[in-house]
């Protein structure tokens, strides 16, 4: 049994974990986390997850002085006889202490196991709860002197897990940063994001050919090729198919990756794709973007263009997919200054389409949006099922 601790926007990371291990699987436990009931889980292949852990221990609902002294009895008598050096983190998800506290938690351990002759290094805590760089960063959970220890506080008991590693940001940024070709203007999707998104599509099957209709600079596609899949990309833009193949001969290069993928240009509200195509993973049309909330006038513009747009894309899609296929996009959602939400019209009329959404065990799909602070274009991610 594991631990999951969820990302800045939650209801993502459960949803990923939902189609990956399946619903009856997944247990919210809280706002920061959920439980996994699963043999296997590889953190690196999750974008909603920054952390899990191991699950050693489920403690009665107390206060943090009682948690704390309970963990410090527990792992001054394991670690009593360990040799060489110990590099610890603490994480605290859930209890009202500050890091100072969690800090001495640390603090009182390397004091118990230094009588009994162990060193111990212990990783400051600036928050109660490491981010997952300082975790990456210190190697945490990837052997067995590295290790975080990670408390949450459920609504029902306590929960301590030893972590298994945390998202590789380092990777994550090279993805990023370094692929030769960026366009601004055209949305800079995260790889983290693109993950997500796949893992949404596909859950846990292997060996499908992936189609991206609107592929862009290939963020999408370059994730998936590093999850195993054939990755098929269109773009109504030459130069964003240009783009995306130097980016993915650049991957295939840097990485040291053979992967089966195919390109051309294509307008997705007409083109007519090559078979087989055993899901959609794509970031469509998000119209324009926007710095500060827009008038009325020019919002109803905007969305009634988009919803025109994926409208037909979406028309010309299921003519050429099998029932059951699964398609996962990013669609546009705006934000006013209050943060209330403007949907497009045809999600709430998809069934006309030919498509119905995945009903997913704790959470709605109004809960999957994607946004920063002050960011007025969100992405509203749709998972659906042609019917």
């Amino acid at each position: 049994m594991y631990v999951a601790i969820l990302g800045r926007q939650p209801a993502l990371g459960i949803a990923e974990l939902e189609r990956v291990f399946g619903g009856s699987s997944v247990k919210v436990i809280s706002s920061q986390a959920a439980t996994v009931d699963s043999d296997y889980f590889d953190i690196q292949k999750l974008g909603g997850s920054p952390k899990a852990g191991i699950i050693v221990d489920e403690l009665p609902k107390s206060d943090w002085h009682k948690v704390s002294q309970k963990v410090v009895q527990y792992y001054s008598g394991k670690w009593s006889a360990f040799e060489g050096k110990i590099t610890l983190g603490i994480s605290v998800y859930g209890f009202d202490v500050d890091s100072r506290e969690v800090q001495k938690t640390g603090i009182i351990l390397k004091q118990k196991l230094k009588k009994s002759g162990v060193s111990l290094r212990l990783v400051p805590n600036p928050t109660p709860a490491l981010n997952s760089a300082v975790s990456h960063h210190n190697k945490l959970g990837l052997s067995p002197n590295k290790v975080e220890i990670l408390i949450v506080k459920s609504k029902d008991n306590v929960i301590i897990a030893e972590s298994t590693g945390s998202q590789n940001i380092t990777a994550y940024a090279n993805r990023d940063q370094m692929r030769p070709k960026r366009d601004a203007f055209v949305g800079m999707l995260p790889p983290k994001l693109a993950q997500i998104m796949i893992n949404l599509a596909v859950g846990d099957q292997k060996s499908l050919r992936i189609l991206d209709p609107f592929c862009g600079t290939g963020v999408i596609m370059q994730e998936a090729a590093l999850m195993g899949y054939s990755i098929y990309g269109t773009d109504l833009s030459e130069k964003m198919v240009r783009y995306c193949r130097d980016n993915l001969n650049w991957l295939a290069d840097s990485h040291h990756v053979k992967f089966d993928w195919y390109l051309h240009e294509g307008d997705a509200v007409k083109t007519k794709w090559q078979q087989p195509i055993d899901a959609i993973v794509s970031e469509v049309y998000l119209g324009q973007p926007f710095s500060a909330p827009p008038s009325p006038t020019k919002l109803e513009e905007v969305k009634q263009n988009c919803n025109h747009i994926i409208s037909e894309f979406l028309k010309n899609l299921a003519g050429q997919i099998k029932p059951g296929t699964l398609v996962c996009i990013a669609v546009p959602a705006w934000r006013d200054k209050d943060g209330k939400i403007t949907h497009l019209p045809l999600i709430s009329t998809i069934a006309r389409l030919d498509y119905k959404p995945h009903e997913f065990a704790n959470i709605s799909q109004g809960d999957l949006l994607y946004f920063r602070e002050n960011q007025v274009v969100a992405r509203e991610l749709l998972v659906l099922t042609r019917v």
